[in-house]
């Protein structure tokens, strides 16, 4: 029986957590309107069967690349346990019920920030963005920080998902899980040389 590659991952990611700081931190790379590639950390904030979840501002350079190609790679490397995990898949958006449940479990100054910064978009000074802070600080003093309309969540729904682990002589153990037919179908497993 071939293991589920999200335990799997499930598994590893318990293990960096406990080996390290930042076990969250991943390579999303996606394709920007132009064709042209993009690839910047962000970090994890759910994975299940469904697939890996990340939130951002939608008026950013990421979320016009998803917009445009709804596609995304994302990369883990957790040297503490000489492990990497790679995933690729389609993207979609996460709902806005499961957007605001994860808004409200941040910490009030990020909230705040999320409304303060045009997030991807020039920015004339440092003080403008501590006054952009101020006013929302301001704005929602006293009450809850609700989500904003232009803030919300993706989901990588792997189509494959490689998991790497070092071997000192550089003959490194690769397994390839991939849907069958690339969608959302049964698992199969391969190894790759190295």
């Amino acid at each position: 029986m071939i293991p589920d590659p999200i335990e799997t991952f499930s598994a590893l990611y318990a293990q960096a957590s406990a080996a390290g700081p930042e076990a969250d931190a991943m390579v999303l790379a996606t394709v920007d309107p132009d064709g042209r590639p993009s690839a910047r950390y962000v970090l994890l904030k759910g994975v299940d069967a469904r697939g890996f979840v990340f939130y951002t501002n939608l008026g950013s350079r990421k979320a016009s690349a998803l917009a445009a190609h709804p596609y995304a790679s994302l990369c883990f490397y957790w040297s503490p346990i000489g492990r990497q995990v790679r995933v690729e898949g389609s993207v979609e958006r996460v709902s806005g019920e499961e957007a605001d449940a994860y808004f409200a479990t941040r910490p009030r100054a990020s909230q705040i920030g999320a409304w303060a910064s045009a997030q991807s978009t020039p920015l004339e000074s440092r003080e403008t963005l501590v006054q952009r802070v101020a006013e929302a600080r301001e704005r929602f003093e006293g009450g809850d920080v609700p989500r904003p309309p232009f803030w919300s969540g993706y989901r990588v729904v792997p189509s494959a998902i490689e998991f790497w682990t070092s071997d000192p002589a550089r003959l490194h153990v690769r397994e390839r899980f991939a849907r069958e037919g690339g969608g959302r179908g049964e698992w199969r497993r391969e190894l790759l040389f190295p």
